[in-house]
């Protein structure tokens, strides 16, 4: 999709005012899939109870807004720190600056009853000129820890709900404003989760799902094949592999799996990943809150691999939350070469008991009605 222009026309119909009796809800997320997928879900929900969904984000965000539940998506200019020289501070201050007058009018076009924002800097516009507007407003944690644009936003919002009973890097001053509302899935996630988890027998197929997250995982592309590569000939022969591979690695996976006589599908994305996921006996992949989410509420077990240099190590606190209670089994990248890895795939496969426990532990710990919770928070900052 396209930058918004001129008076805020909505990138497929071309309309542009709303009428003012209507009660809006405006969700601010953008740069990556976790920060879309929990406003999707949100939206999805909003929309069954027949509520007014305006979505803004950023122009990254922007290529995940294809077909997002709502009325409109506009855009408006934001940036995230990406160093701390005093060029790259001002560069992103500026752009922020541009990002928070452009919402500025925003808001005051569409006059929403309250503003969501799902964290990331592409959150801060559309939340500070909220707030300048006298606009309720709250933040969405997905992680373990509170993210530093949230951090930054959180002595100004209205509320701060979260997807963890215990969050990390909350100040005690705002700790009142918490809701323990947990991450929302999408649809497409509660409806593969009526399927039960079937542990594979000794002869059976072996269907291994490898992901890295909304951005893929090079890492993945230079490890799981040559892990798999090691396993005996009794396992690997049984291999069904799912992996998705960014496009520069494709081809080279594929050989690999080819070459060692692996029946697999690779794929730089998949559009129905939820129902893949709900088809395996083992999932590989990164510890974003989407991902860890989502594979609670499937009750799937789970090697996680978090990405050693996410933000605060969001990604190592959401892995660990999960493999405390059963549900997974988190291993720091620098600690697991191909060789660990054949390893440990080796002993799960023998021991389905194992990977049956974890995925009723797991499943234990999903919130499927997450999305519910918050969409009550959300109906109540906005007075309906």
């Amino acid at each position: 999709m396209g930058a918004c222009t001129g008076a805020w026309m909505n990138e497929t119909t071309g309309r542009s005012r709303m009428s003012k009796s209507e009660r809006t809800v405006m969700l601010a997320a953008g740069g990556t899939g976790g920060h879309l997928f929990p406003a999707f879900a949100l939206s999805e929900e909003l929309g069954r109870r027949g509520v007014v969904v305006d979505l803004v984000t950023d122009e990254r965000g922007d290529r995940y807004g294809t077909g997002f539940p709502a009325r409109h998506t506009y855009q408006v200019p934001a940036a995230t720190l990406a160093g701390r020289s005093p060029l790259a501070m001002a560069k992103t201050g500026l752009t922020l600056a541009r990002g928070v007058r452009k919402a500025l009018a925003l808001m005051g076009e569409v006059r929403p009853a309250v503003v969501i924002g799902f964290g990331g800097y592409p959150t801060f516009p559309p939340l500070i000129a909220a707030g300048m507007k006298g606009i309720r407003t709250a933040v969405h944690e997905q992680n373990a820890i509170l993210g530093r644009a949230n951090r930054m936003l959180a002595k100004r919002v209205t509320a701060i709900a979260t997807s963890f009973e215990e969050v990390r890097g909350i100040d005690a001053a705002v700790r009142p404003k918490l809701r323990f509302t947990g991450n929302p899935v999408r649809d497409q996630v509660i409806v593969a989760s009526a399927a039960a988890y079937v542990a594979a027998g000794p002869t059976d197929r072996f269907r291994l799902v490898v992901f890295g997250g909304s951005q893929g995982a090079r890492y993945f592309s230079d490890t799981v094949p040559p892990a798999l590569l090691q396993l005996p000939a009794d396992l690997r022969g049984r291999l069904d592999v799912i992996q998705q591979a960014r496009d520069e690695d494709m081809q080279r996976v594929q050989a690999a799996y080819a070459e060692a006589g692996i029946t697999a599908n690779v794929s730089p994305f998949f559009k129905n990943l939820p129902e893949i996921m709900a088809t395996a006996h083992l999932v590989i992949a990164r510890a974003g809150a989407s991902s860890v989410s989502e594979i609670a509420v499937l009750g799937r077990p789970a090697i996680f691999v978090p990405l050693p240099h996410s933000l605060d190590n969001d990604q190592l606190y959401n892995a660990t939350r999960l493999a405390e209670s059963g549900g997974g089994w988190c291993i720091q990248q620098k600690d697991l070469d191909a060789s660990r890895l054949a390893g440990e795939i080796e002993a799960l496969m023998r021991a389905p008991e194992r990977l049956s426990a974890a995925a009723i532990a797991a499943k234990k710990q999903g919130r499927p009605d997450a999305v519910a919770r918050l969409a009550d928070l959300v109906q109540e900052l906005a007075g309906a």
